[in-house]
């Protein structure tokens, strides 16, 4: 297990996490995860996963991302952000002969604006960001829908988004060149940039004083620009996870 693999997973579990106990400044917990990776030949994994968010007046930090507020009410929240993307690829980590040839993607650090906009009828979340250390040079746009429903310790929060990235951000992940073509025998592919629609759910129950449970998944369908890659050999990734958490 790899601690970019873990901490893959610790950044949708501390959001998601956050969005249900919004009122916490500090929330630790741990549980486990399971992602479904769309690479040719990586197997579904299994992984502990932490849980920190803080949340004040100014600052903000949540799994592997933290930001500075340039604006912050009960209605919108503009904020600064970076965060560590964990978005990679390791050739060894496939059973795939051809794509153990390929290059390595690295993971990067990402860097933008996020804003949140309340409402009686939900809520939106959206964060534009882009490559800070010349990995990718992409860019990534996410805009979601979610509602909360509270009923006594019960909170659960469905939501709907889609995710953009861009021709950089595609061809760095996705891509393969003339010369990893003539090495692995795979065809060369050059995406362009991409729309994915996910659903995603989260559940929280306060179930003794300050600590509860946690549920949480993501179904995201990829766009036919990564899905036809030579590297991908399905339509959609997804992530499950479940945990316990005590907010201080």
């Amino acid at each position: 297990m790899t601690k970019l693999k873990l901490l893959a997973l610790g950044v949708l579990i501390a959001t998601t996490t956050n969005v249900a106990q919004a009122e916490s400044n500090l929330t630790l917990g741990a549980g486990v995860g399971v992602v479904e990776h769309p690479y040719k030949d990586y197997d579904t994994d299994v992984y502990p996963v932490p849980v920190i968010t803080y949340e004040s007046e100014n600052f903000w930090f949540r799994g592997l991302g933290g930001g500075y507020y340039l604006w912050n009410d009960n209605t919108d929240k503009l904020s600064i952000t970076a965060y560590w993307s964990p978005m990679y690829f390791k050739p060894e980590d496939s059973d795939n002969h051809q794509l153990r040839q390929l290059d390595k993607r690295k993971s990067t650090m990402m860097a933008g604006l996020s804003y949140v906009h309340n409402t009686q009828y939900g809520f939106l979340r959206t964060t534009l960001a882009g490559d800070t250390l010349d990995n990718s040079n992409g860019i990534v746009w996410d805009l979601a829908w979610l509602y909360r429903y509270t009923n006594g310790g019960l909170t659960l929060t469905p939501g709907i988004g889609v995710e953009w990235n861009s021709e950089n951000q595609n061809e760095y992940y996705y891509g393969v060149s003339g010369k990893e073509s003539s090495h692995s025998g795979l065809r060369s592919y050059d995406p362009n940039d991409s729309w994915n629609p996910y659903l995603e759910i989260s559940a929280n129950y306060n179930f003794l004083g300050n600590w509860s449970v946690y549920g949480t998944a993501r179904y995201t369908h990829l766009s036919d620009e990564i899905s036809d890659s030579p590297m991908v050999d399905k339509s959609w990734s997804g992530l499950i996870s479940t945990g316990v958490t005590y907010k201080f």
